[in-house]
């Protein structure tokens, strides 16, 4: 027997029409390329949106054809996310940041038609518009009087020409729900990135539960800053909770440094913000040196890389904002888990509430988690037994896009290379990426524990642990450190903060100095450059 309820698509669509209709003046502030703010609402969002969409039929775009951006997080990038989905159209966001010859590989894996691109990335664009054989045409992510003039091989035109050229008179398809809606390629593998198919259906799935109190608690009252790029997993479905909601949102453009952000989050209005812990170091950098506060800003999401503790602490005890610690993948939409409180679970003082709130946190519905041993039996959540993290749920990845063949799943469960705990409350703990643990002397040792441990010194802006081979324990932990600007401390000092609160054996036989630990394109540390670098194996210790 059926339920006698109606049938309606979880389309993307729907979501900017329910943000037109029941917020339609709510605000979004952008700080543009061009250097000046642009603001309007969600009717404008709307109506460009579909004015977008008309333009993207009459250039014969069908439904499935991928669009590529290469763009930082603003209102004319939010128009595509909807023009392209909603019109049945797939939205393939591409990382900027990434060496030229990965964009092409990515274009031409994807078989993007078009290419929308902020001004910022022209060099990018003429260095491999030539070689990008399916691209039919370029749009600048500009006015006409902003148009570069450049020549290239294909058609070069401006985004509000575009718009400007049609009237915002259509009808959003009603796709069937579990049509693709945008393409992520992930940057976390080895080899070429595989790109991630999301489904409108998973799309909007995985904003319901982004939006609840126990995730990101947003709701209208809310104003937002993405600082996480709308290229990277899609600013973690935050331009689609924000329309869900009918938060005001706030966009940085490129400018992500301190003191532009800080300015932005007390000139808006900001109450929540969302991004990597290397972006928040520069924050709370000039936070610090300025003596400025945070007026409005009252929750953090931190995620990408585990936060240190002592960032954790920064931010609640000396500027009132709450930090969301979350973890997600690319191919988990990437909602994973986050540290969200729970009645029953009480720690004892300050020091046991920061070592709660450094893990990951717990799962909302529609993710379930295990762990299991190297021979694949599922281990108990006792918060001590660390093994392999598998996940999965209505917005995680069954295959990788145009590689069917390839069984990433195991058992219908998908294997996310994190080595974890999970405890009887359901908090999930990262201990280590599989390939970064550290095996020595046939005992593994957590470089993220030995990170944050050095983090927490005042002098370190940025601390990372790899593995050296060793002739005698097979691999041993160095540290690699970045110290803050004008700061100074002695290895000894450092490898001192060691002693008493883990065990001898994993304390780091040695301390690196680095002018700047190397971050890859979406702010996680890169692990095997460092590797590369001091790779020479340390003399035995005794």
């Amino acid at each position: 027997m059926h339920g006698q309820m109606m049938q309606m698509p979880l389309l993307i669509s729907s979501l900017l029409t329910h943000a037109e209709r029941n917020h339609g003046d709510r605000e979004i502030v952008s700080r543009r390329v061009e250097g000046d703010l642009h603001r309007y609402d969600y009717r404008g969002l709307g109506r460009r949106a579909r004015q977008m969409a008309n333009a993207l039929k009459a250039h014969g775009i069908r439904h499935g054809d991928r669009v590529a951006t290469l763009a930082w997080n603003g209102y004319r990038h939010m128009e595509l996310y909807y023009a392209v989905s909603g019109s049945g159209a797939v939205l393939h966001t591409i990382n900027p940041r990434l060496h030229a010859e990965q964009v092409l590989w990515m274009l031409e894996h994807s078989g993007a038609r078009v290419l929308f691109f902020d001004l910022t990335f022209m060099p990018l664009i003429e260095q491999i518009a030539a070689r990008a054989t399916r691209i039919e045409a370029f749009v600048a992510m500009c006015d006409r009087a902003n148009l570069p003039r450049v020549s290239l091989s294909k058609p070069l035109v401006s985004h509000d020409g575009l718009i400007a050229a049609h009237d915002d008179d259509f009808e959003w398809p009603p796709l069937d729900e579990n049509t693709a809606a945008t393409l992520c390629y992930t940057s976390g593998t080895t080899g070429n990135p595989k790109g991630v198919l999301y489904s409108h259906r998973s799309t909007v799935l995985h904003s319901l539960a982004a939006a609840q109190r126990d995730a990101f608690n947003c709701s209208a009252m809310d104003a937002i800053l993405p600082v996480v790029p709308m290229f990277h997993v899609n600013a973690w479905g935050l331009p689609y909770v924000a329309c869900m909601v009918g938060a005001k949102l706030v966009f940085p453009g490129p400018w992500l440094d301190g003191a532009s952000l800080h300015e932005l989050i007390e000139t808006e209005g900001v109450t929540l913000s969302a991004g990597v812990p290397t972006v928040w170091q520069g924050l709370l950098a000039q936070v610090e040196a300025s003596g400025a506060g945070f007026k409005t800003m009252r929750r953090t999401i931190i995620g990408g890389a585990a936060c240190p503790p002592p960032m954790i602490a920064a931010f609640q005890d000396r500027h009132d904002v709450t930090v969301l610690h979350a973890w997600g993948m690319t191919e988990l939409s990437p909602l994973g888990t986050v540290c969200s409180p729970k009645p029953g679970v009480t720690v004892d003082s300050a020091e046991d509430q920061l070592a709660l709130q450094a893990k990951q946190g717990r799962a909302p519905f529609g993710v379930e988690m295990k762990i299991v041993g190297a021979d694949g039996a599922d281990l108990p959540h006792d918060g001590r037994s660390a093994g392999e993290l598998l996940v999965r749920g209505p917005w995680v990845a069954a295959s990788y896009f145009r590689r069917a063949d390839e069984g990433m799943l195991r058992d219908g469960w998908f294997p996310t290379g994190d080595i974890a705990t999970i405890d009887a409350d359901g908090y999930m703990q990262i201990t280590d990426r599989s390939k970064d643990l550290i095996k020595s002397g046939g005992e593994w040792i957590s470089s993220i524990d030995l990170e944050n441990i050095a983090a927490a010194h005042p002098a370190v802006a940025m601390a990372a642990c790899i593995a050296v081979p060793h002739p005698k324990w097979d691999e041993r932990p160095v540290l690699v450190i970045q110290r803050k600007p004008e700061a100074q401390v002695a290895p000894e000092e450092l490898l001192a903060l060691y002693h008493g609160r883990i065990a001898r054996w994993s304390i780091p036989d040695q301390v690196f100095f680095v002018d700047a630990v190397p971050v890859g394109a979406t702010g996680k540390v890169l692990k095997a450059e460092l590797r590369a670098r001091f790779s020479d194996p340390v003399a035995a210790v005794n």
